[in-house]
């Protein structure tokens, strides 16, 4: 499966076990998300270098997802029991601490082949989707494993797909919320950059 094919698809659904904001077990299954956007994230391991810096991120600014009706939830080939223990690990120690979101387990790798960024046969690239309330994902984006993503970004694209989705405009490079955006008309798109291209 190549990334392109999956936007404006379908998210491939999956059900799987999961360790809950609670520090629970418990079964996640995507299409109960319905009606709500998704950031879906995958990461290749727990107890490594670049994703604790990445889930950290995240859940600093759960908050913020949140604000927007904007569910995060990450994904690895760990098992729910390493989950736990790197959440029962302290950040000092290389640990993640108490995040507010579910980390789900993959362990036999089929969520991370269903989005095609399986590694190797063995662990997910930094893939990250953004599922629209109907299930469809509007936005990917793929990093290699030294890479990690912007958290910024992902928030900036949630924005960017929530205002478009209400007020049927389309978003510029660069666009921030509160920032005009364009009408999706050859007039409004030659009126946007006649008044922006000078600046």
């Amino acid at each position: 499966m190549c990334l392109t094919t999956l936007v404006t698809q379908a998210a491939p659904d999956f059900t799987a076990e999961a360790v809950l904001p609670d520090n629970t077990f418990g079964s996640i299954t995507l299409s109960n998300y319905k009606g709500k956007y998704v950031l879906l994230f995958f990461y290749p391991l727990d107890f490594t270098f670049v994703c604790p810096s990445e889930i950290l991120a995240f859940d600093k600014t759960i908050g913020e997802f949140k604000k927007r009706n904007c569910e995060v939830i990450g994904v690895s080939v760990d098992s729910k029991f390493t989950h736990l223990a790197w959440k029962n690990t302290p950040v000092e120690n290389g640990g993640i601490g108490n995040v507010q979101y579910p980390l789900v387990q993959d362990l036999n790798k089929e969520i991370a082949k269903a989005y095609g960024i399986l590694f190797n046969g063995s662990v997910a690239l930094r893939g990250l989707f953004l599922i629209d309330p109907t299930g469809k994902i509007r936005h990917c984006v793929i990093n290699d494993l030294p890479l990690g993503r912007s958290v910024v970004e992902a928030l900036r694209m949630v924005d960017a797909v929530q205002f478009s989705d209400t007020h049927g405009e389309v978003c510029p490079a660069n666009w921030q919320e509160g920032e005009e955006a364009m009408k999706p008309t050859a007039e409004g798109v030659a009126a946007y950059l006649a008044k922006h291209s000078k600046k």
